[in-house]
């Protein structure tokens, strides 16, 4: 049997596009777009691998038939499963209870994908074989995953209905494929921090003998503990992965889900290099949709193919307890800037414009903050398309809390700091700190002369600036009508939404 592909890029369905993608004619996505949208991935971005989110209301489980029936010559070249991978997003019951049945939907729709298939070809290539399970703190929710497909999905064909009947597997057929991939993605600080050792176990008890795919998050951290805090988070996490990869025997191939937003991880198609270099021991990139749609095909395509064309490395060295007191120390101060905050950010958000119909996946910030402080926060997306539409990029915040010998130990493990700062201050509109707390002044602007202008290290988005002001004062002002639009104008000159 052949060697598996590791995908390199994974598409995904995060909305954080401004423009409208090239194969609808309106701003939101959804239903049959979302199959078009897959579609467009393979076939004119080159992507290896296609996100499907499974958690929202409107999931499409027919993708497969779909996509083979629409696009038959193609995938008659290229092989769903082969050449080309779907990856399903699942829910995970341990923490969303009201979609823990949609679980059992979703894996007993695989076998069913497979027929579709085998139909097709006449042969026996899986065009899903891997699941992707949110929200990870344990082995034991991956396990669960994967034994249920094995003893449930899969297992029941040997069953009779009753006494002398025939087994399922003749009255149905076989349920294929026989085993199901679960890749675990890890969100939450301490899991991302523990995610080696999740991954060690969760590999002997399945007696996995050639990889295993780990994914780890990049803006839902950022959300929850700071920029630089998730990053590295992230860092020290491959660290350890790598480690654990040796000490497995098997190939471990990390995946990190970064958006275009500096916030978010600073992953554009005009610099890809950039995240090469920041993280290369990554296998798996995730071009979203502001990465796709906000930017030409052609730049785009380009971006993808220099992904796809190099081969990953060790990763970056860090010294884990200076990374880890870093860590804190921002995650601390982040989180006193992000409470007096709060009350802007949410009022803001309600203006954010809607990139698609479902909705998607919970956030944990709601979850963690609700019950430690009772704050309550928007998504990762909309929470930056908030920020940034009041002129005060996210990437500030919780930066006061780093001394020299702090930045020293940044400056080693994060070679593009500079660049992604810089970048975060092009957007910053010092007039409109005015209208924000005290705090938030006094420490974004000692941030800016620290980092900033008088230096003439970054460059002030004019552009950007101007309508910031225009959308702070008609904040102010309660002149809500037409704010949505000067938002999109906003993400426009910056090229993502949020």
């Amino acid at each position: 049997m052949p060697k598996q592909k590791i995908p390199r890029t994974l598409s995904t369905q995060h909305p954080d596009n401004v423009s409208n993608a090239p194969f609808v004619a309106h701003s939101v996505i959804g239903g049959e777009a979302e199959i078009k949208e897959a579609y467009y991935a393979f076939s004119k971005l080159n992507c290896d691998e296609q996100l499907w989110d499974c958690e929202g209301k409107e999931t499409d489980n027919y993708v497969v038939k779909k996509l083979l029936s629409e696009n038959p010559d193609y995938f008659k070249k290229k092989r769903l499963g082969r050449d080309k991978q779907l990856l399903l997003r699942v829910p995970n019951p341990t923490v969303e209870g009201n979609e823990a049945k949609l679980l059992l939907e979703i894996l007993e729709s695989i076998p069913r994908s497979f027929d579709v298939a085998h139909q097709v070809y006449d042969d026996d290539i899986a065009p899903i074989f891997e699941v992707a399970m949110p929200m990870v703190t344990s082995e034991r929710c991956p396990i669960r995953v994967a034994e249920y497909y094995k003893q449930f999905v899969v297992g029941k064909q040997a069953k009779k209905l009753f006494p002398n009947d025939i087994p399922l597997s003749r009255w149905i057929g076989e349920f294929k494929p026989d085993t199901l991939r679960v890749i675990p993605l890890f969100e939450t600080k301490e899991a991302i921090l523990d995610s080696a050792k999740i991954v060690e176990k969760f590999v002997k008890f399945e007696k996995i003998d050639d990889h295993q795919r780990v994914w780890l998050a990049r803006s839902d951290p950022a959300l929850n503990y700071g920029n630089i805090s998730a990053l590295l988070l992230c860092k020290i996490a491959l660290q350890r992965l790598h480690e654990t990869e040796k000490k497995l025997g098997i190939e471990v191939y990390p995946m990190i889900g970064v958006g275009t937003a500096p916030f978010r991880g600073n992953f554009k198609p005009t610099q890809p290099e950039k995240l090469l270099k920041g993280y290369p021991s990554v296998q798996t990139f995730t071009p979203q949709s502001a990465f796709k749609y906000d930017y030409p095909e052609k730049t785009v395509k380009k971006a993808i193919n220099t992904i796809n064309n190099t081969k990953r490395k060790k990763p970056v060295y860090v010294d884990e307890d200076k990374a880890i007191k870093i860590i804190d120390k921002i995650q601390e101060q982040y989180e006193k800037e992000i409470i007096v905050l709060a009350p802007y950010i949410n009022r803001m958000s309600q203006f954010v414009p809607r990139r698609r119909l479902r909705k998607l996946h919970i956030g944990l910030f709601g979850y963690s903050r609700k019950s430690e402080r009772g704050l309550v926060l928007p998504r990762a997306i909309t929470f930056c398309a908030s920020m940034y539409s009041i002129g005060l990029p996210p990437e500030l915040l919780g930066l006061t809390a780093l001394n020299d010998y702090d930045m020293d130990a940044l400056h080693s493990c994060y070679s593009n700091f500079e660049y992604d700062l810089n970048e975060a201050l092009s957007y910053l509109n010092k007039a409109n700190l005015e209208y924000l707390p005290d705090m938030i002044k006094e420490n974004v602007l000692k941030i800016a002369r620290e980092f900033g202008s008088d230096s003439g290290s970054y460059d002030e988005n004019t552009a950007h600036n101007k309508i910031t002001s225009k959308i702070m004062h008609d904040f102010r002002t309660e002149s809500f009508k037409g704010i949505s639009d000067k938002i999109v104008e906003a993400g426009k000159i910056r090229k993502f939404l949020g």
